[in-house]
């Protein structure tokens, strides 16, 4: 590479990097914005126990009431339940007003489209993490997971689950069924417990 081509290069590099830290910034900036408007419409799931709580956590975000909103302890990378919860009530919630509504559908086109790189969650998770309490995060992950199909119709959060796959309130299922449905968040549908029994008794023993 010629010492021209180079600078072009580190040029264009330095541009893009300046681009990706406008929009992160922007995402930040709206996100807190945005904040009020994104938890009005959310409803909490009454909290779990003890024993409960522990188990969740184990499974899908260890260092949860350590981190700020992202984590890349033990392989968790930055899929943490504060994630999961800023894409719920910011991209998945409900339609925003005036100009935070024109970039929310900016956002929604943009997470639905480069997911696997796209930062802009990331960011809000950090900003959701500063201004909602580790509890009040959990309650909602717990009401609003997705926890796969049932009857044709998307089933939203652990007690959603409980009652549909188990016929009971999510307070009163046994540690083992807690695990079963703790099972399915990682991939809901392959570890269905109707669907793919199998997998999802195999997924459950493993935990």
């Amino acid at each position: 590479m010629t010492v021209h081509a180079f600078r072009i290069l580190r040029k264009g590099l330095l541009a893009l990097l300046v681009v990706i830290a406008a929009y992160l910034c922007v995402v930040a900036a709206w996100s807190s914005a945005s904040f009020d408007s994104a938890i009005a419409g959310a409803i909490a799931a009454p909290p779990l126990s003890q024993r409960q709580t522990d188990i969740l956590l184990m499974v899908e975000d260890p260092a949860f009431f350590r981190h700020a909103g992202l984590s890349v302890g033990k392989g968790q990378g930055f899929a943490t339940i504060s994630s999961a919860v800023a894409r719920d009530v910011y991209l998945d919630g409900e339609q925003f007003d005036g100009a935070n509504g024109v970039l929310q559908g900016l956002y929604r086109t943009v997470f639905n489209c480069c997911k696997k790189i796209d930062l802009g969650r990331d960011v809000m998770a950090l900003v959701l993490n500063a201004k909602l309490s580790k509890e009040a995060q959990l309650a909602l992950f717990t009401s609003h997971v997705y926890m796969g199909t049932h009857g044709g119709e998307q089933v939203r959060g652990l007690g959603a689950a409980a009652d549909r796959y188990l016929g009971k309130p999510l307070s009163a299922t046994t540690e083992k069924e807690f695990i079963g449905l703790v099972a399915m968040i990682k991939a809901p549908n392959r570890y269905h417990p109707l669907k793919a029994p199998a997998a999802h008794a195999l997924r459950a023993a493993r935990i």
